[in-house]
């Protein structure tokens, strides 16, 4: 099966149609967040400020890219798992972040916000982080330089790969897939 296409920023009708399982290549713009930065943003929504980027219909990514080798836009980029957003993903959820990208499972809390926002969990492949790096054509920091790697940066990617693992429906692949492997 031909992986989707996808091109940033998405809108509700572009998320809707996706599948838990299927592959996508993502074209255009994504911020990367993790930890530190998603509680400095959920604090900036808190404060009723604005975030460092216009959160409607964009992809957070969980990555603290590392640093650029010499010609290269960015160091490797491999996923971080996914898990340690998820008391702050409904919140950006919440303000038009249309998915997140990461690795491992969700909570139901989670679950329930992308369903509530139309939104989805695309995972990218843990362990490939040089690989997912080729897709990034351009990289620069936007907020908070002091966290380093793990600052928010505004990445450009080319057919970056990811895999639709929770839709907007809330079917979630890794349990389609232990589903269909218990049944062998």
């Amino acid at each position: 099966m031909e992986p989707i296409r996808l091109q940033t920023p998405l809108n509700v009708e572009d998320t809707a149609k996706l599948r838990a399982g299927q592959t996508c290549l993502i074209n255009g713009i994504i911020y990367t967040a993790r930890d530190s930065a998603h509680k400095r943003l959920v604090q900036l929504l808190e404060k009723g400020e604005e975030l460092p980027f216009d959160p409607r219909g964009q992809l957070i990514y969980y990555v603290g890219p590392c640093p650029a080798p010499p010609g290269k836009v960015i160091g490797s980029a491999g996923p971080t798992t996914s898990v340690r957003m998820d008391v702050y993903t409904p919140a950006l959820l919440e303000v038009g972040v249309r998915g997140v990208i990461g690795k491992g499972d969700r909570s139901q809390q989670v679950v329930q916000a992308l369903m509530d926002n139309k939104a989805v969990y695309f995972a990218a492949i843990g362990g490939a982080g040089a690989l997912i790096a080729k897709s990034v054509i351009q990289a620069e920091v936007i907020a908070f330089p002091d966290l380093g790697p793990e600052a928010v940066h505004r990445l450009e990617v080319k057919d970056m790969p990811a895999v639709v693992v929770i839709d907007s429906l809330g079917q979630n692949f890794y349990n389609l897939g232990r589903k269909e492997y218990s049944k062998r």
